[in-house]
């Protein structure tokens, strides 16, 4: 059982939202860091900081397509009286012997290629006849069509002063240097950097898998005919995606009839897949919610320290919950109540923060601020209920969306941020100040 089985209250006490949550993190731990190529760590948290082997760039090389020279060689260049210096040779990118530049001499050079022995600078090609004697050029010719670029005279017509147009080896970062820190979220730039710096491996904290599954016979796959008394699964769509933008690999299970031993047989299916599972619906007091009975044997039942435990927290909406560890891996369950608006907001307050904190994350929660209630009435809320309403926030203002309904899915597709109103609040006035949970 999880940590909650302690708590000395009585079973019939409301848990406030932050014990609730609390009981979660102390349960949930982070997962054990793996090896993994670069692009199977997308995502991840790296769990030991990354030094640079190799400096990059590792050599001196051009930022511009044109001309390696040295600076003596172009002084007082202008376009009446170019500088006539003879081309020796090509420099391209990967070169691994690039060419001498001698007093008079130039090679044609290529962006990234290295700077050539001898050379001090880089005269753009536009800055050039391009060694056509047809006066500045616009461009190089490719050499394939124009070989004898390589070769005979190119008229340079400024002067450049010594590094000009080069990139110097270090520039970005120096061989020994830190390149990325312990805890590193890995993005496309970091990933980039990993390449740049020659690692094709890292040592990450893997993205939690997590398995969604929702329960309810008049529950429908989208796309399908709905019968009398049947409504579209819509929580386990809402609910895998924001796993998914929470950082984790999320895994969609079709809707589960109310039915126990099917149910407990589904989670049993899934258990090898789940670093986490989340289910919504049915745990509330009603006759055909299952959950509570699926769950009371689900797994291995004689492992120690396993099982679910449904609570009423005081909250708006969201008040049946479940939480506890399953199967022989103890693997931690969120059981969420069924009404979608409940859902989402229970996976913000709850759900999100356990799926960071297996990747290793030390920012758990989504960002708050204050705002100004913008409203036509004020907000009325029960005492000893924290709620949470949905609202769009602007400008360090936010106005309420849709009503408190816990149903009301439209309003929520609207809203970018939740208004949380205290247990201690029972109204707030427009032009009032209020907490603002920011969702995106």
């Amino acid at each position: 059982m999880s940590s909650a089985a302690t708590r000395p209250a009585d079973p019939d006490d409301l848990w406030s939202v932050d014990e609730h949550l609390d009981d979660i993190l102390a349960t949930v731990r982070p997962l054990e860091p793996i090896e993994l190529q670069l692009l199977d760590a997308q995502g991840c948290v790296l769990v030991e900081s990354v030094t640079v082997p190799v400096s990059l760039p590792p050599f001196d090389n051009s930022s511009m397509d044109g001309y390696a020279v040295r600076v003596a060689d172009v002084a007082g260049a202008s376009e009446e009286f170019p500088a006539a210096l003879e081309v020796v040779g090509d420099v391209a990118a990967g070169a691994a012997d690039p060419v001498r530049v001698g007093p008079g001499q130039a090679a044609r050079i290529m962006t990234g290629a290295p700077l050539p022995p001898g050379a001090e600078a880089v005269v753009p090609v536009e800055w050039t006849d391009g060694g056509l004697g047809e006066g500045p050029a616009s461009g190089m010719r490719a050499r394939s069509l124009a070989p004898e670029g390589a070769e005979g005279q190119v008229h340079v017509y400024r002067p450049v002063e010594a590094r000009a147009h080069v990139r110097a080896e270090g520039d970005d970062v120096r061989a020994g240097e830190l390149a990325l820190e312990a805890g590193t979220v890995l993005g496309a730039p970091q990933i980039a950097l990993l390449a740049a710096i020659g690692r094709g491996t890292v040592r990450v904290r893997p993205r939690p898998r997590v398995v969604v599954l929702s329960t309810g016979s008049e529950l429908v796959q989208p796309g399908e005919e709905l019968a009398p008394g049947q409504i579209y699964d819509s929580n386990s769509f809402a609910l895998t995606a924001a796993a998914r933008d929470a950082g984790a690999i999320a895994y969609r299970v079709g809707a589960v009839a109310d039915d126990a031993e099917t149910l407990r047989t589904t989670i049993e299916d899934q258990l090898i897949r789940a670093d986490l599972m989340v289910t919504t619906g049915g745990v509330s007091v009603g006759a055909y919610d299952v959950v509570k009975e699926a769950l009371s044997s689900v797994g291995d039942e004689d492992e120690a320290g396993s099982g679910v435990e449904f609570r009423r927290l005081a909250m708006q909406p969201g008040k049946p919950q479940g939480f506890g560890t399953i199967g022989p891996d103890h693997t931690p369950l969120l059981a969420l109540p069924g009404n979608p608006v409940s859902s989402y907001v229970s996976f913000e307050l709850f759900v999100r923060p356990a799926i960071r904190a297996l990747m290793g994350l030390t920012t758990l929660h989504r960002p708050r601020t204050r705002a100004t209630l913008k409203a036509d009435a004020a907000l009325r809320s029960p005492r000893g209920r924290r709620q949470f309403l949905r609202g769009r926030y602007a400008d360090g203002e936010v106005t309420p969306v849709g009503g408190a309904g816990s149903h009301l899915i439209a309003a929520l597709a609207k809203a970018d941020a939740l208004i949380v109103v205290p247990e201690d609040t029972e109204s707030v006035e427009p032009g009032g100040e209020v907490e603002v949970v920011l969702l995106g």
